[in-house]
């Protein structure tokens, strides 16, 4: 039976990830993460996981199962958008991951691994899933996460145009916004929906920022919200279409307010929306994104048909199959 190796499978998109193809598939899936003393390992509790290992163990691992992998799906990372620690970021985000890259290309192995929209910084070169070394050198990440994941999409980028090996199939996920099950453990990193639902659920306001550009009210700023669940379903069609290649990203397409998910929110729990607009930080100010938007023309120009969740769609399920639930994994 073939394997697959998630990366970061006892994470929030890993786990979920992980979880459905253990649950749905033939796959004997293989996570690699560390749990330490943290209640991540309940994001896993439900599923099938046929082997754990740590990611120090990772090549070994690889190289003593290389004749039944199937595919390595590679959503490992140092993925807050805070950490100062640069050198952390790099050896986690850019060099592990060249290293898993360059084996999966020696070895014909398929190669899914996540990128993110935090490559775009402010917007101002726009949101195209361009893999194209040029239009990657006019993206300007706001923060440390951020780049880390540039230099791994740029020596992509490198690799597939200079004709060097690459691995049987290969596809990067630049994910948006995204929100679910199994988020919990990571506290602040955490969507604005986990962190505000508990708010809105015992009918006190929920608390948002307030805007510092002219062209956006208070609760006006935009993102593209993605339910986890749609970024396991667009994992599972490349796995079922391994001929598909390429960088792309993972949101609706369709930006929504912080307001908008307020009261989405509220309307899931069947309550009137309150909302109070409070002082951003002063020391997120300065590289605060303000709008995002996939552009996902290109993913459905590869051939996915499947319609995204609506956030209001999105929040409800999420709030009434799992966050107003004693078990609230999935």
């Amino acid at each position: 039976m073939k394997r697959i190796l998630v990366t970061g499978g006892g994470g929030f998109i890993g786990s979920n990830i992980a979880g459905t193809l253990a649950d749905h598939t033939d796959y004997r899936v293989v996570v690699a993460d560390e749990f330490g003393e943290s209640d991540k390992w309940r994001n896993l509790a439900k599923h099938p996981i046929y082997e754990i290992i740590s990611p120090g163990e990772t090549f070994y691992w690889l190289e003593s199962n290389k004749d039944s992998l199937d595919a390595i799906i590679h959503m490992g990372a140092v993925s807050s958008t805070t950490e100062r620690d640069v050198d952390k970021l790099l050896a986690n985000n850019f060099t592990f991951s060249r290293s898993l890259w360059n084996w999966a290309a020696q070895n014909k192995k398929r190669f899914i691994y996540a990128s993110s929209a935090a490559t775009y910084g402010n917007g101002g070169a726009g949101f195209k899933d361009d893999l194209s070394l040029s239009y990657l050198k006019k993206l300007t990440p706001m923060n440390a996460y951020g780049w880390s994941k540039q230099l791994f999409d740029e020596f992509v980028s490198v690799a597939v145009a200079g004709n060097e090996p690459v691995p049987s199939q290969w596809v990067g996920l630049k994910f948006f916004n995204v929100y679910g099950p199994n988020e919990y453990h990571k506290g602040d990193q955490r969507s604005v929906i986990s962190q505000i639902y508990p708010h809105a659920e015992h009918g006190r306001p929920v608390k948002l920022f307030k805007s510092y550009h002219p062209d956006y009210a208070d609760g006006g700023q935009l993102r593209d919200f993605v339910y986890v669940k749609d970024c396991v379903k667009v994992t599972a069609w490349l796995l079922a279409n391994p001929n598909v290649c390429g960088l792309y990203n993972l949101g609706t397409g369709k930006a929504r307010s912080f307001a908008d998910l307020a009261k989405a929110t509220f309307a899931a729990l069947g309550k009137e929306p309150a909302i109070q607009y409070i002082d951003m930080p002063e020391a997120i100010r300065p590289n605060y994104q303000y709008f995002t938007e996939a552009d996902m023309g290109k993913l459905r120009e590869a051939g996915y048909s499947d319609d995204f969740y609506s956030l209001e769609d999105g929040v409800a399920d999420y709030l009434q199959t799992y966050l107003e639930k004693d078990d609230h994994y999935y």
